[in-house]
């Protein structure tokens, strides 16, 4: 099945740049928020993206205005009923995320493919809150989405054979390398993260390095584009410590296991970029 029209339920920076995504290879959007308020959020931070990639030289006036236009914006989930595809990017609370999916399958066609943008939760338990498990997998996006050339396929014990070849073909459609992981918690490419960037916060915690050394020791060292404290201001280190959740309690392996430090500056909203601060402060850059 080609997918013509995608629905995307959350506006936040990967709902929002999902949908970015989808509009800028030809696709008809609709996305859903929970107020008009989120939803006059989420446009005006797609607007910001594409004002930033015409700057760059990424797209054309033309090909920003036909984006735009593409995108519908809504609050309401029944909406969603002329969907080929519906993508959920809502915080990780599985509670949240199987009412949302037994609300999107009362109102989607059948014919419709059911995909989580969740990080850390397994795909089968989301996928149990609706009448078709078949069609559910997991399409993990990587931030930010418009620019990130990875799509990571997340394959239950009971997605379909046609589930996962039509959201192959709808990755490559928009330009992503795509692959393919088993609905194991962290999947491939947090499964192999998460140590790294605990490692990083332990030995940053023990005071055995500047966080600048840290970074720039892997930047410079083993040419990654960003340092592990960087990466962690950048992912949000919220969403990192719900990551580090998930692994613990599937494999009880102590480096998945949350530093304190992470723990302690979550709790006190040091959360990264999104927030202001995290290992590193952001709030000048923000002209506050």
């Amino acid at each position: 099945m080609e997918i013509r029209r995608a629905g995307i339920v959350g506006g936040g920076l990967m709902g929002s740049g999902i949908a970015e995504v989808c509009a800028r290879h030809g696709l008809r959007v609709r996305l859903v928020e929970a107020s008009p308020e989120l939803a006059g959020a989420a446009r005006g931070r797609v607007e910001r993206s594409m004002a930033r990639a015409l700057e760059r030289g990424k797209m054309s006036e033309a090909e920003r205005d036909a984006a735009l236009a593409s995108i519908e914006w809504s609050t309401d989930v029944a909406d969603l009923g002329d969907a080929d595809l519906v993508i959920e990017a809502i915080p990780e609370r599985l509670d949240l995320k199987r009412d949302l999916f037994a609300r999107i399958d009362a109102v989607a066609p059948e014919s419709a493919v059911l995909a989580t943008n969740t990080s850390s939760i397994p795909v089968i338990d989301i996928a149990r809150a609706t009448r078709h498990p078949e069609r559910v997998l997991g399409t993990h996006f990587f931030n930010p989405a418009p620019v990130m050339r990875l799509l990571e396929l997340v394959r239950t014990v009971l997605t379909s054979d046609a589930t996962l070849e039509t959201a192959r073909e709808f990755g490559e459609r928009i330009g992503k390398r795509v692959i393919v992981a088993q609905d194991r918690a962290g999947f491939i490419v947090n499964l192999l993260l998460a140590p790294y960037l605990n490692g990083a916060v332990r030995l940053y915690e023990a005071g055995l390095a500047s966080r600048e050394d840290i970074d720039a020791g892997m930047r410079l060292g083993c040419n990654h584009p960003m340092g592990p404290l960087e990466l962690l201001d950048h992912i949000g280190l919220d969403t990192h410590m719900a990551v580090c959740a998930a692994l613990h309690e599937e494999y009880a392996n102590p480096d998945h296991a949350a530093p304190p430090l992470l723990r302690r500056m979550v709790a006190a909203g040091l959360l990264g970029r999104k927030s202001g601060r995290g290992f590193y402060d952001y709030r000048e850059s923000r002209g506050s």
